[in-house]
């Protein structure tokens, strides 16, 4: 056994899960629907009992994602926290062709095989409905708001078909935003005909985004602070305002300093991102979180 599963199982709380599991699998068709938290089987006990609350559940996911160590670990704790918030499947992914993805990118989960086969071989990484409304929103969203997120396109809902035919019902996918790096999501899927529990979706919020960001630790998605590109405050404001389409001359107005100081500085911030045009100098700029879209859009 893993030195973080034993902590948790020394909190009681990776047992709690192993028993929530089990419970749950022998009582799956019986769920009931409506907010009703199904009771669970409490071994140390020796009775039936309801979950934990939800504040000290989202205080024990965050425990048990924080000591997984590995992708493997961190599969299984999630395997776990899906069954105990009312689904059957889970999916931790950049948005990327992972199979044939350039960059390091994190894939994990437990859905069917055909569907995974049927996801690859279509390359739907980058293009799946679900990745897509992901980019339209900062938190996490049931897959019925498909429809009120993005524009869904007939190989959209076939792709949405598809998906239920090899069991998948609704889910709840919490986006991942990070400057620099591909999108990504972790989402959270039931068994086809089954619903999504609403009262568990704060939970599912939480663990989401906490899984996430310990995922992309793992596979270090991102290069250290140490070999990132680092502007001076003036550089940076003489960036934002190139990419706002400024020249030269009036970013030396905005500033208040001389145009050659401002072409200096301009300069000096190409050749530490190691490129050769305004243009570039603002892709880069944006990617790496020292500009946004809304700087670049003056919105």
């Amino acid at each position: 056994m893993a030195a973080s599963r034993r902590a948790a199982a020394e909190r009681g709380w990776y047992d709690h899960l192993v028993t929530a599991a089990t419970a749950e699998n022998r009582r799956r068709q019986a769920r009931t629907v409506g907010g009703v938290a199904p009771a669970v089987w409490d071994r140390t006990r020796g009775q039936v009992s309801r979950p934990m609350s939800l504040a000290k559940l989202a205080e024990e996911f965050a425990d048990a994602i924080a000591g997984a160590t590995s992708l493997d670990e961190l599969a299984t704790v999630l395997a776990a926290i899906a069954l105990e918030l009312g689904f059957r499947y889970f999916a931790l992914t950049h948005h990327l062709d992972i199979p044939r993805a350039p960059v390091p990118a994190v894939r994990i989960h437990n859905y069917p095989d055909a569907w995974a086969e049927y996801f690859d071989a279509q390359r739907l990484g980058p293009s799946d409905p679900v990745h897509r409304a992901s980019h339209m929103t900062g938190i996490g969203f049931a897959w019925s708001r498909l429809p009120g997120l993005i524009q869904l396109t007939a190989r959209d809902r076939d792709v949405l078909d598809k998906a239920r035919r090899n069991g998948l019902g609704d889910g709840f996918t919490v986006p991942a935003h990070i400057p620099g790096e591909s999108a990504g999501s972790c989402s959270f899927a039931t068994s086809a005909g089954y619903e999504v529990r609403q009262d568990r979706l704060y939970a599912a919020q939480l663990a989401g985004g906490l899984a996430f960001e310990a995922a992309r630790r793992m596979v270090a998605s991102r290069k250290p602070l140490t070999g990132r590109p680092q502007l001076t405050d003036r550089q940076r404001e003489c960036v934002y305002w190139a990419a706002r389409g400024k020249t030269d001359g009036e970013i030396a107005v905005i500033l208040g300093i001389s145009q050659e100081t401002v072409t200096l500085h301009l300069k000096q911030a190409r050749a530490r991102y190691g490129v050769f045009k305004r243009t570039q100098l603002a892709v880069h700029a944006l990617f790496d979180g020292t500009l946004s879209f809304v700087d670049l859009l003056g919105r």
